[in-house]
């Protein structure tokens, strides 16, 4: 990367520390510098920089009959009992959502994880469709009817679940939402579900999502006993 060609040295700032095995440069940005960088790579930048974020596919249905499937990297809990999960999406306007007007519409909505299997599928369902487009028949995937609940599962998702949409919250800073559902179904391997109820994502063959396009496949590393600040490990050992 040529920073010159990026931002001036006043707002960027490039520092090098030197340890045994090899040089290693730090790139500072600060806000102005975060600025000036073209917007794609100023979008991919403070995509990527959150992390490993959860791939899931929402799946909607508006009142005239229309399937609607989308990939989130949002999704986030937000409560235990009852269940609440959240995602953050773009407010109506100008842009059509249709993910968001089939939820107002029905007020129901599903989650499903995203495995290595359909990856390429899910990444495709971003695409901007035409409202009476399927993304399930355009991407390969199906849509999955159960219960009697609105709104169609993914059916080559093996995590997922049922939500009735139960609020709606401004973000003004973003001129973002986060809808909140609540759980009313949720379907998964029993297998994968050890007896604490800790279920093992490695082996569903769960994907996660860094920046808007890159996918990693997840590998258990580890698993700690809840943190009591009585029962700390000997961190000096």
């Amino acid at each position: 990367m040529n920073v010159s060609n990026v931002v001036d040295n006043e707002a960027f700032q490039t520092t090098k520390s030197q340890n045994a095995k090899r040089i290693q440069h730090t790139m500072h940005l600060t806000k102005e510098a975060i600025l000036k960088l073209d917007r794609i790579k100023r979008i991919n930048i403070i995509n990527s920089v959150s992390g490993i974020k959860p791939a899931n596919l929402i799946g909607t249905k508006s009142k005239s009959g229309n399937n609607n499937l989308a990939i989130f990297s949002s999704v986030v809990h937000l409560g235990s009992t009852p269940g609440y999960f959240g995602f953050i999406m773009r407010p109506t306007g100008e842009v059509r959502r249709d993910t968001y007007d089939n939820i107002m519409e029905t007020g129901v909505f599903t989650i499903n994880h995203i495995h290595a299997s359909f990856a390429e599928q899910g990444h495709y369902t971003s695409a901007k469709f035409d409202a009476d487009v399927s993304e399930f028949e355009t991407c390969g995937l199906s849509p999955e009817f159960k219960l009697d609940f609105e709104a169609p599962f993914v059916k080559e998702s093996t995590l997922k679940m049922a939500l009735k949409h139960v609020e709606t919250v401004p973000i003004k800073a973003t001129n973002t939402i986060m809808v909140i559902g609540e759980i009313q179904h949720l379907f998964f391997p029993d297998s994968s579900m050890n007896e604490d109820g800790m279920i093992d994502l490695e082996a569903l063959d769960d994907i996660g999502i860094s920046g808007l396009n890159t996918y990693y496949q997840l590998k258990k590393m580890a698993s700690y006993p809840f943190a009591r600040a009585t029962e700390l490990p000997n961190f000096d050992s």
